[in-house]
């Protein structure tokens, strides 16, 4: 194969990688600024030129075959390294620019994340970022996603981590429920009231610490509850609501919580215990690792820290 004709495959090379990430011809065609026929027509060339098909497409999905998936996969760390080059150069202009793209968890993305790119954006005008919201734990680097925003107590140690803001689970109810049910003073009595739970395998087990260690104790004092009620589910933002409505307890985030506690339309539950071992202790920011890091994605790094330390605020 004759080095113009070789040299013509590699973006199309590259526009696999993109299809290997969205799973999709029509994403895909988006995200490089291409039609879908010409997304179609260049994975028809590629795979003339190799000789095998590349590409399952049915009407519903479209997925690689075990070739197109070894030629992503041994192509994938050479495409990063080119990216993290153009990245380097284009930062030496100065003024960050450029597109990032962040994953982040729905109800922290929608309620802290997202409401402040506007300003982000008046700093920053040459900077544009795509936001993905899911719960799901993102692969970064096969994704291609510059960063992530995660709730966790400890960060792969095989990526770039910043600390972003401490955060702290909170147990609350709503002033009208304790009127109806009574303020627990101890975490067993937890056992009798309507408790919603964050929707995870197993029973509802919650953890409590206590705050304030009596004077001869000389381990933290744990204990551990088995709780139930009328709602589980998989989103902190779900259960405030059902909390604000008066249907029960809940450990919450306190990205969820803060601005209720603050209005007054929350009450903290059991001040002297503290719940643990469920949510996270910290917002991290995440990259895939490399040596530098592009200036557009510091600068949101940066901006985020300022605005979730705000915004967290009880």
């Amino acid at each position: 194969m004759g080095t113009a004709r070789t040299d013509s495959l590699w973006s199309n090379v590259h526009l696999l990688t993109v299809i290997a990430q969205t799973g999709s011809f029509t994403q895909a065609a988006q995200r490089l600024n291409l039609s879908k026929a010409a997304v179609s027509q260049r994975v028809a060339d590629l795979e003339r030129a190799v000789g095998l098909t590349l590409v399952q497409r049915t009407t519903r999905s479209v997925r690689l075959t075990d070739a197109g998936q070894r030629l992503v996969d041994d192509t994938a760390e050479s495409f990063a390294h080119i990216a993290r080059s153009v990245g380097s150069v284009r930062d030496l202009a100065g003024q960050p620019r450029g597109l990032v793209r962040v994953t982040a968890p729905v109800a922290l993305g929608r309620q802290h994340v997202a409401p402040t790119l506007e300003a982000f954006f008046r700093q920053y005008p040459e900077v544009r970022v795509e936001l993905e919201l899911s719960d799901r734990f993102a692969n970064l680097a096969h994704e291609g996603f510059d960063l992530a925003v995660r709730h966790t107590s400890a960060p792969p140690d095989n990526h770039v981590a910043w600390k972003l803001c401490d955060s702290r689970t909170l147990l609350v109810a709503s002033a009208g429920y304790l009127r109806r049910r009574g303020t627990p003073m101890q975490p067993s009595e937890l056992a009798t009231h309507d408790c919603l739970t964050y929707l995870r395998s197993g029973p509802a087990l919650w953890l409590f610490e206590r705050v304030e260690r009596p004077r001869a104790a000389r381990e933290p004092q744990r204990l551990s509850v088995a709780v139930q009620g009328p709602l589980r589910a998989n989103n902190s933002e779900v259960l405030r609501d059902a909390v604000l409505s008066g249907l029960g307890i809940a450990q919450l985030p306190d990205f969820s919580a803060a601005a209720a506690l603050r209005a007054g339309r929350l009450r903290e539950v059991l001040p002297a215990w503290r719940p643990v071992g469920f949510f996270g202790d910290a917002i991290y920011a995440i990259r895939p690792w490399s040596p530098t890091t592009p200036r557009a994605v510091a600068a949101l790094v940066e901006h985020l820290r300022g605005a979730l330390v705000a915004g967290f605020t009880a």
